[in-house]
Formats: C-alpha cells, structure tokens, sequence
C-alpha cells in the first residue's frame, strides 16, 4: 500500500449512489480511500454519457478547468471515452487516470459504425491519460487493442462484503432462480426468458431484479417475451431494490443465472458467490476469468439453447447440484475484500502519480 496520503478527484457521470457494477465499484473506492486517510473529491457530471450532449461537454470542461494545477484526477471510463478533445485540453496540467470497467465500444447493439466511433473518441481519450486502473485481466489485455501500453495499466479487481455463511443449501431451494443485473441488451435477460420458455416440464420460479428505467424499451421487450411465453406466473420482473431486500434474495435463491453477451469483470457473479450461491453465466468477455470453473456452468454467449440445456442440467441432475453448491460454498471463502481493492487501488494511484 503506499505510505503517502493521496489527495484525488473523481470524475463520474450522474450520482455516485447509482446501483450498477460500476457505479458501486466507484463508491468503495472513494468509502475505502477516505478511511485510509486519502483526500477524495467527487465530481458528479451533469449531461448524457457516453454519447456526450452539450451539457455533458460542457460540465465536464468546467469541472476540469476549476481543478488546480497539477491536481489528481480519475476519470470513470463512461464519461471519458465520450469526450477525448475536452480531457486532450487539461491533460498537459491536470495528472490524469482513466478508470474502465469495460471498453464503450464493447455495449451489446451498436452499430458498427457508432463502435467504431467511440473506439476512435476512447483511444483518443485514453492517448492523453498517464494511466489506466482496470477491474480485471481480460480488460487489460483488450486495451492493448486502443494502443495503450501495458506499463501503463494496473488491474484492480473488485472485492465482497463477505457475506454471512448460514446452512448449507439443499434441494429444497434448487428451483428458486436469481437473475440480477439492469434490464439492458447486453445483460441478455431477454435469453433468459426464451430458455425458461423451454423448461416448463420443470419446477422453477424466476426473479429477475434489475432497474427497468435505463432502457426502457429493452425492458418491454422482455416483459413482452415474459408475457408472450405465459410465464408471468414464474418469472417476476422485480426492478431495483434496496441492497437489504437484495441479500434476502440471495439467501434464499439456489442459483444465480445471468446470459450476459459480454463482462468487463462481471462483480454480480462474484457476488452470488460470496453468498454461497451456483452461478450460470457465458464466456462473454472476462466471465471466464472471473467465474471459478468449479462453481458455475458457462454457455456461450447469445446461446439460448446452450443456457437451457445448462438449466435442465442444473434442474435434473442431484449430483451436480451437490457438486457445484459445496464449490461455492468453498470459493466464497476465497474471494478478495473490498479491502484488498482499495489497498490495490492506492498503491496503483501512488505509483501512477509519482
């Protein structure tokens, strides 16, 4: 851990409190870094990210013109990448650090050319930056693709709240199924319903809990696959709850599904792991470096059929079942802290402003 007391500011779009992966990786850095005696400064951004509007532009150039010369400044990769020609004008002054959870270019849908537009704004941005903290391997070897140099990139996994272990979980709870993540495209929640479709000769109940409101239309759709298959009675649409009500679910699921197209990391996974719980996920993205091979079932992503047949296993077969719950069980002990984030993140953060 570096010994010197930083002073830092961050850069993000919106509220810090916001409940998504990378939104909550944010706050515990900031939480930890002031616990360990680091000046943190956040810098909500007002505007549309990561397809900047005027506002966007503009708050951001405030915000890094009104920083001092010299000043610290991490910037989360959802509103860098946007902007390369605003950072490009502070980067001779301010010492900045760009912070990707994963590349803009890489969002499920895009057009190829509006990919191939934010690859050229965030290779631009990152061009300008002294360095780089992502959360997992598979992001750092991506980056190499945007001409960042690797002595410039330090990995930051993320960590858990270490989540209280009780009784040992058993049949009674295998059909209970757990999705969580934001109903959006590249989250695949839509897979997921076609799947189940194809399960109805099984015992199974669904949850899905995410936030419906950041892409609305995305959200209908898969209400309206959840209401074209008949299955309103079996997959609910729970929506964003309140971490409390979130453990609850965890507690009482028996296993964490979730098709994601593509992961920069994936912390939910490692979440569902933390409570003891089997997971289902793809090969998309970082997934399979994430995801511990003894305790989770991978499909490739966008493969409804695989993630059935991946279900009707988990759903029929005892032995696996037993098999991957005391995997999870074990790996739960296993996974790094939050702690061990920060104290990874401020050494990095020292090292990059030296």
């Amino acid at each position: 851990m570096t010994r010197t007391a930083l002073q830092w500011h961050l850069l993000i779009p919106g509220p810090l409190d916001q409940r998504t992966g990378g939104y909550v990786y944010d706050a515990q850095l900031v939480r930890g870094c002031r616990a360990l005696g680091h000046q943190v400064a956040v810098h909500s951004l007002q505007g549309r990210f990561p397809e900047p509007d005027e506002a966007a532009s503009r708050d951001m150039a405030a915000a890094l013109a009104a920083l001092p010369d010299d000043a610290l400044v991490v910037i989360d990769g959802l509103a860098l990448g946007g902007l390369p020609a605003v950072v490009a004008t502070e980067a001779q002054r301010l010492r900045l650090i760009a912070l990707v959870h994963h590349p803009l270019c890489d969002e499920t849908g895009l057009s190829e050319p509006a990919r191939q537009a934010l690859f050229e704004r965030e290779r631009a941005a990152l061009a300008v930056c002294r360095g780089v903290v992502v959360t997992s391997g598979f992001t750092a070897r991506r980056l190499t693709d945007f001409d960042v140099a690797a002595r410039r990139i330090h990995v930051v996994p993320p960590g858990v709240t270490a989540a209280p272990q009780g009784p040992q979980r058993d049949d009674s709870s295998a059909g209970a199924l757990l999705c969580v993540a934001t109903i959006t495209p590249r989250k695949g929640q839509d897979l997921l319903v076609q799947a189940l479709a194809g399960l109805r000769d099984l015992p199974w109940q669904c949850r899905l809990v995410g936030s419906v409101e950041r892409d609305p239309a995305y959200a209908a759709q898969v209400r309206s696959a959840i209401a074209g298959n008949a299955l309103g009675e079996r997959i609910e649409l729970v929506g964003e709850i309140d971490p409390g009500a979130l453990r609850a679910l965890y507690r009482d699921a028996g296993l964490f599904v979730l098709p994601s197209h593509y992961e920069g990391f994936g912390m939910v996974f490692i979440e569902a792991i933390n409570h003891g719980l089997p997971v289902v996920g793809t090969t998309g993205g970082a997934l399979p470096d994430t995801i511990p091979a003894d305790a989770g079932l991978l499909v490739p992503p966008g493969d409804a059929t695989a993630l059935g047949h991946a279900l009707r296993d988990w759903l029929t077969d005892e032995a696996l079942r037993s098999r991957l719950r005391g995997a999870a069980r074990r790996r739960s002990r296993e996974l790094p802290t939050w702690d061990d984030t920060v104290a990874s993140f401020a050494e990095a953060l020292g090292e990059l402003a030296a």
